[in-house]
């Protein structure tokens, strides 16, 4: 027998929203040590963002949940469609001259 790991409704409703909010969306889950797991989305019209799960069984589950499609690892085609922001540039040009 094994137990399925509950879901946090707030996980669930912030991915339906962001794939509202940006035209549907693609993830991408991540494991991260004890941290858990990252799920990365893509939104259909490049913008993304990230959230965290317990594990990856809880953000699999999360993503069927709100109805995302979950790639298995990144394709080329989903990184060419992702966007990022001035802000982002900023903060990574920034982490590179402080070295």
């Amino acid at each position: 027998m094994t137990l399925d790991s509950p879901v946090p409704g707030h996980l669930v409703d912030g991915l339906r929203s962001f794939a509202g909010d940006h035209g549907g969306a693609k993830a991408v889950i991540e494991y991260v040590g004890r941290r858990g797991a990252r799920i990365v989305l893509v939104g259909e019209d490049g913008t993304w963002a990230d959230q965290f799960a317990p594990g990856t069984d809880v953000a699999r589950s999360a993503c069927a949940k709100a109805g995302i499609v979950v790639e298995n690892e990144w394709e080329r085609e989903l990184i060419e469609q992702m966007r990022p922001s001035n802000d982002l540039w900023r903060s990574m040009g920034r982490r590179s001259l402080t070295r």
